[in-house]
């Protein structure tokens, strides 16, 4: 059986994308993952390694080091894991995995193993809204990507927008597998007489303008109601951890709000299959918002609910061939209000139930044939 090393400076437990990624590989590949906090199973070899602690002083010369365009050991700085070598000295893979650009250095350090980059977002552009992270950060993942997409065999992204602009910058076309879950044989709730029931499902960023959402229930008629499932990572920063509070408050001043506890990822399907519409609206504040493909997205098909998006490119193609739910004509809560005040009930009814269709389309079953066919190529 060949051998796969995964590196993915994330904590698989919040990690969906690499779970899945081992879940694809783990039946028919040894699987070794390197990464910060692991799962139960027995199913791959977990190397668990400390995140670098980043104190005043380090943050502080790592600064200094991007700001002089010294990327290479500004990126050590911050990333100091050059020691995962020695912790698996003397193993052979047949393939590495790179998920994110930060990982690429580390990627070519096992002789002659083959290097395929899952590069998730387009990580050039990831926060290019902030100015902080265009003056220190930026450089540094162009860099990144200028070295070593180059050198890597096989490259994979979540959507095709950012497949095409790796493809026009670095001159590698990647794949794209999205981030679906598993196909779900569930059947859509029958709708409730008077009653549109609307959720929102995922992290409480900041950048996302989540209280688009909620103002926007203002607007609409009195057949709507909102609930949204909210999380903040374990490491988020303290204006993170307020913005959840100021949405908790918002809604509270909202009639037809409410925010509900998050549940585990693994019931997200089975849970919101109660609603009839998903809904994201998610401005364009940089090019990975503009592109986004999210997880949410999919987990609305799977569990069969009619789709309400602002006008992202990605999100909007699937919606309109598959006729799943409305598109705004911009990113204004004022916008997506009127397309949902004209939906009817027999039209929602519809749309959950072509939802069918698309969730065979857009599923991890499909993802999985294609990066095993692509792992399969890779290490024959």
């Amino acid at each position: 059986m060949k051998s796969v090393l995964i590196l993915a400076f994330s904590d698989l437990r919040h990690d969906a994308r690499i779970t899945r990624q081992i879940e694809f590989l783990s039946s028919d590949y040894r699987v070794t993952v390197v990464c910060f906090e692991t799962i139960d199973s027995k199913s791959f070899e977990a190397v668990v390694v400390a995140r670098t602690k980043l104190t005043p002083l380090r943050k502080g010369l790592a600064a200094v080091l991007l700001l002089s365009g010294l990327y290479k050991a500004g990126h050590r700085m911050l990333f100091g894991y050059s020691f995962i070598k020695s912790l698996l000295k003397g193993r052979r893979f047949d393939l590495v995995i790179a998920n994110d650009a930060e990982s690429l250095p580390f990627a070519f350090e096992y002789g002659d193993a083959k290097v395929l980059f899952d590069a998730h977002e387009y990580s050039p552009r990831q926060y290019e809204d902030k100015l902080v992270w265009r003056i220190f950060f930026q450089g540094m993942y162009q860099y990144l990507c200028r070295k070593f997409i180059p050198r890597v065999t096989a490259m994979t992204t979540v959507g095709q927008g950012l497949a095409d602009e790796y493809e026009k910058n670095f001159g590698k076309k990647p794949i794209v597998v999205t981030n679906a879950p598993a196909h779900s044989g569930i059947s859509p709730s029958p709708l409730l007489p008077g009653k549109i029931r609307i959720i929102h499902h995922g992290g409480a960023t900041v950048s996302r303008k989540l209280e688009y959402m909620i103002e926007m229930m203002d607007l609409l008629d009195e057949r709507f109601s909102l609930d949204m499932m909210l999380i903040t990572p374990p490491n988020a920063n303290a204006r993170t951890k307020s913005y959840l509070g100021f949405l908790t408050r918002l809604a509270g001043l909202k009639k037809n709000v409410r925010i509900l506890p998050p549940i585990p990822s693994s019931a997200i399907t089975g849970f919101i299959n109660q609603y009839d519409i998903g809904l994201y609206l998610l401005p364009p504040l940089n090019f990975n918002s503009e592109n986004t493909l999210p997880n949410k997205f999919f987990d609305f098909i799977q569990a069969r609910l009619a789709i309400a998006v602002g006008p992202s490119p990605e999100m909007s193609r699937i919606v309109q061939e598959y006729n799943i739910g409305v598109v705004s004509h911009d990113f204004t809560p004022e916008s997506l209000a009127a397309e949902l005040n004209r939906l009817t009930h027999d039209q929602i009814k519809i749309c959950k139930e072509n939802t069918a269709q698309a969730a065979l389309r857009h599923s991890a079953q499909v993802n999985k044939e294609v990066m095993l066919r692509l792992v399969n190529e890779l290490t024959t």
